[in-house]
């Protein structure tokens, strides 16, 4: 993903601009005020989160910002920041499926066609608290991309897509089952209160929690025909459960000879049911296709088969299953292809979003608030994106964002100096306010396009 950005004059608004219209356009206020987000004292809920916007943009820390510029923030003071991250009583994930599912419906679904396939794709990732030891249900986890153990969470991410823009929808910041594994335990709260289904949630395995959070989604209404997933999560209990829910499942499957289905009236690995089939020659996409059910505790799921050529090695195979055996071979390998685009999510988030390093509470509370703020704030360039007509990238698109506060700080800068120049040719020249106008507007003539807009915003 691209660092840097042609230097262009971009005609667009700027960002406090982006964010304010973001937030009316979308109703935020009123989904804060949905999921349990409610003022209980001091500043608003939906000016805090305003706020917390804009500081990635910035580029600066909280306490830097106040530090910096303590008469701007007179009213949304670390207290009531800190008072917003931990409230127990807000519901996240609802608040981000609300927001994801008002996206879809009013800027995403209306441009595609009817012919669309809509999809969840769930996936994690490490969410790493690796510099303490005091955080809330803390636990020692495996980094598969470092090969290495580390203190943090695994951030199990439910998100939606049309094929072409994604958005998160909702997550848990899994801990550990086991007693043993966990550093901290969770902190006392009202077992009827959302900061208790919270931590609840956090302690089940990844696929239960997976459940939940499609459950979540359903209620949020966001239109899905599909749900995609690694081989992590792909297990018989899974794909029925998801079933049942009333969604397909497209995943990859583990050759693990745990991993049975019934074929031909028996049940069989994967590998077992590759062996005992003839392979398609020449350069098709996929090297066998098998009709299988899928069965568990009685219950059983007619799905199907399909072993692809691994590119890294020819010699050997993926497998993905699909519980919907209407499509053909081609067009399941063809929907799975869209799950690549959560890896990039997760690229997005870490490299430019601050997920993860810009929070330091020790709240199991205040974290999964940052998640959720980092999430509306990657919906907000995912429109952006969406409705841009230059190939930006996400990554461009904060770049830019963050260049145009820069030039918001200096336009107000220019606008104090200039207001101190007039001050100042009045008293020593005794110049008229027409001919210091005169001035200043041959002076702001010769200046950059882009540079005038922003000072005319000043």
């Amino acid at each position: 993903m691209s660092n840097s950005i042609t230097q262009n004059d971009y005609d667009s608004v700027d960002i406090s601009s982006s964010i304010s219209v973001f937030f009316k356009r979308f109703h935020v206020a009123s989904i804060l005020k949905s999921s349990n987000v409610r003022k209980n004292k001091g500043t608003s809920p939906v000016k805090i989160l305003e706020y917390m916007f804009t500081l990635i943009f910035k580029g600066k820390s909280m306490y830097m910002d106040h530090l910096m510029n303590p008469s701007d923030h007179a009213a949304c003071n670390k207290d009531a920041v800190y008072r917003f991250m931990k409230n127990g009583a807000a519901n996240w994930n609802k608040f981000t499926s609300l927001l994801a599912s008002k996206i879809a419906r009013d800027v995403i679904t209306p441009a595609d066609s009817k012919n669309r396939v809509n999809a969840f794709i769930v996936d994690d990732s490490v969410f790493s608290r690796n510099r303490s030891k005091k955080v809330e249900l803390l636990t020692k986890i495996f980094d598969h991309a470092h090969h290495k153990y580390l203190f943090g969470f695994r951030m199990l991410t439910l998100s939606w897509t049309d094929g072409n823009t994604l958005l998160p929808v909702a997550s848990s910041l899994l801990s550990s089952g086991n007693k043993k594994a966990r550093i901290n335990e969770a902190g006392a709260t009202d077992h009827r209160s959302n900061a208790y289904k919270r931590r609840k949630l956090s302690l089940t395995k990844g696929t239960d929690a997976m459940i939940e959070l499609i459950k979540e989604a359903r209620k949020a209404k966001l239109p899905a025909d599909y749900v995609l997933f690694d081989s992590w999560f792909s297990s018989p209990k899974t794909l029925l459960a998801i079933k049942n829910l009333g969604y397909d499942v497209i995943a990859m499957v583990k050759k693990s000879d745990k991993m049975q289905f019934q074929y031909n009236g028996e049940m069989k690995s994967v590998k077992e049911i590759y062996r005992m089939n003839h392979k398609r020659r020449g350069r098709s996409k996929y090297l066998l296709s098998v009709s299988i059910n899928v069965t568990r505790e009685g219950k059983t799921i007619p799905a199907r088969l399909i072993y692809v050529r691994n590119r890294s090695n020819r010699k050997d195979y993926l497998c993905l299953i699909s519980t919907n055996t209407n499509i053909d071979e081609n067009e399941a390998i063809r929907i799975y292809g869209k799950r690549w685009q959560i890896e990039v999510f997760f690229k997005v988030c870490k490299s430019y979003l601050g997920l993860a390093r810009e929070c330091r509470s020790l709240s199991y509370d205040a974290m999964s608030a940052h998640v959720a703020v980092v999430f509306a704030r990657y919906m907000l360039l995912a429109v952006e994106n969406r409705e841009s007509e230059d190939p930006r990238t996400l990554g461009e698109l904060f770049l830019y964002f963050t260049d145009e506060l820069a030039d918001i700080t200096f336009a107000q800068a220019f606008k104090q100096i200039m207001e101190m120049f007039c001050a100042e040719m009045k008293d020593r020249f005794d110049m008229d306010e027409s001919a210091i106008s005169e001035m200043m507007d041959k002076f702001i003539s010769v200046l950059r396009p882009s540079t005038r807009r922003h000072l005319r915003a000043a």
